[in-house]
């Protein structure tokens, strides 16, 4: 029984903070020399983001609504415990909005889900998003749950395989998947490398889809096919850890090469001939990572325009950020029925998650 992603909706917090902004704002804190203010700025400026958002509006300097981040220019560092506190009060609404756009734009009403998917690598509370969705929808509390956490970027994909999963072996499910992130509850004000690069990219957002069966809805994206690439090294270059002041992100330059290295044998596995793809989702972890894929699959100029559109506008929103390129594939209408899709995303490990979809359009 084949899969089919029939909507995605998506949600953003309501502030919205200029590059420049975060930039000058990293730069000024206490203790940064002028090599490492160059480095801000250098990074920053590279990451081709335009603007992010975020779920504190001090980082934008607005007045506090929630966690204090800042005195003035020195940005603070709360315990992972207020952190969290943070993320268990904010991320649940932009879970529902998500939820809803998905839903309002798809032939199914709350009543209809049968499974729920969340995912979420930037908090952690029990009972937790799964079961607030099914009280902010109203969702049935029959309803079966389910939630993949601390997958980072690469999270979507799994989430999306589950929810095929699920549709192979019951086609009257309508499964709710959602990707929540708030990524700014963890900024820390260090001036290691690592920590600038990873406060130069990241953002806040959540996106959702409705997976059903094909023989539910004309109109959609067919799931058919996934996989799984675990690379030969990797493993400390991109690390998602808990620390006492938030969680801590490990993104070394190497990232990026190894995943140009690495790309081309892992796209010829898992998505065959290149050259029949007619669409790229591919995770934007950042501009470096973006122009890697590019170059190494000697792809078109504008196959990753709809990821660097996504990073220009929004930054890397982890899990999130793939459902947002996904979103705008869906909406595309130069794609045509029965074109392919190939998905990429990137996570710790070095782990390389891939999907491969196909555009099904109702017969006019």
């Amino acid at each position: 029984m084949t899969a089919r992603i029939v909507s995605i909706g998506t949600a953003l917090p309501d502030t919205r903070v200029a590059q420049s902004t975060l930039r000058d704002l990293f730069a000024a804190q206490p203790g940064f020399d002028r090599k490492s203010q160059r480095l801000v700025g250098a990074a920053f400026d590279a990451a081709a983001i335009d603007t992010r958002h975020v779920v504190l509006p001090q980082l934008a300097g607005a007045a506090v609504d929630g966690l204090t981040v800042r005195d003035g220019d020195t940005l603070l560092m709360p315990p992972t415990g207020a952190r969290n506190d943070e993320y268990r009060r904010a991320a649940p609404p932009l879970f529902a909005a998500a939820a809803r756009a998905a839903l309002r734009d798809s032939p199914y009403d709350a009543s209809s889900v049968t499974h729920v998917v969340t995912v979420s690598c930037t908090g952690m509370f029990a009972p937790g998003p799964d079961y607030h969705l099914v009280r902010d929808l109203d969702l049935p509390v029959t309803v079966e749950r389910y939630h993949l956490g601390f997958i980072g970027c690469a999270a979507a994909i799994p989430a999306l395989r589950l929810a095929a999963r699920i549709v192979g072996d019951d086609a009257a499910a309508v499964v709710l998947v959602v990707c929540c992130e708030l990524c700014s509850l963890h900024w820390q004000t260090s001036s290691h490398p690592d920590q600038i690069v990873a406060a130069s990219v990241f953002a806040d957002g959540a996106g959702a889809a409705i997976v059903t069966s094909a023989d539910g809805s004309p109109d959609g994206l067919d799931l058919e096919g996934f996989a799984t690439h675990v690379t030969d090294d990797g493993e400390k270059d991109m690390a998602w850890t808990v620390g006492d002041s938030g969680f801590e992100m490990t993104l070394t330059p190497q990232v990026p090469r190894i995943i140009g290295r690495e790309i081309t044998a892992i796209a010829a596995d898992v998505l065959g001939d290149i050259a029949d793809i007619d669409a790229w989702a591919v995770h934007p972890g950042g501009r470096s990572i973006l122009d890697r894929v590019d170059s190494a699959l000697d792809l078109d100029a504008a196959a990753l325009a709809p990821s660097r559109e996504v990073l220009r506008a929004h930054g890397n929103m982890s899990s999130a950020t793939l459902l947002f390129i996904l979103r705008d594939l869906l909406a595309d209408r130069a794609l045509a029925d029965g074109g392919r899709v190939a998905a990429l995303a990137f996570g710790p490990g070095l782990t390389v998650e891939a999907a491969t979809l196909t555009r099904r359009r109702a017969a006019a």
